[in-house]
């Protein structure tokens, strides 16, 4: 079964908190459209800090949601050149993983 993700890259000097305030007003923007439960249920995510970087579930229409308001919200606050974004499948998500 393939699964597909949103792998997020973040310039270095853009402040990581300052990500993850964006991906929690995200969820709870996705809360608002959703539910509490259901966004418990169906989002996903990874950040990490040391490679800048954000992995975010997109196999359910939750997902997709929080994808797009999280995308909209770092476009806005830092502009489309402070990240990258790319939608992977899993095995593609390992492998990049392993190669590293």
């Amino acid at each position: 079964m393939t699964h597909e993700f949103y792998h997020y890259h973040f310039t270095s000097d853009i402040p990581f908190e300052e990500v993850e305030a964006s991906l929690l007003l995200a969820v709870l923007a996705t809360e608002c459209l959703h539910g509490e439960a259901q966004t418990r249920l169906d989002v996903n995510h990874h950040l990490d800090a040391i490679k800048c970087a954000c992995v975010i579930d997109a196999d359910t229409p939750v997902g997709r949601d929080i994808n797009c308001l999280f995308t909209g919200f770092l476009s806005r606050e830092f502009g489309a050149a402070a990240f990258t974004v790319k939608r992977i499948t899993n095995q593609t998500y390992l492998n990049q993983e392993n190669a590293t």
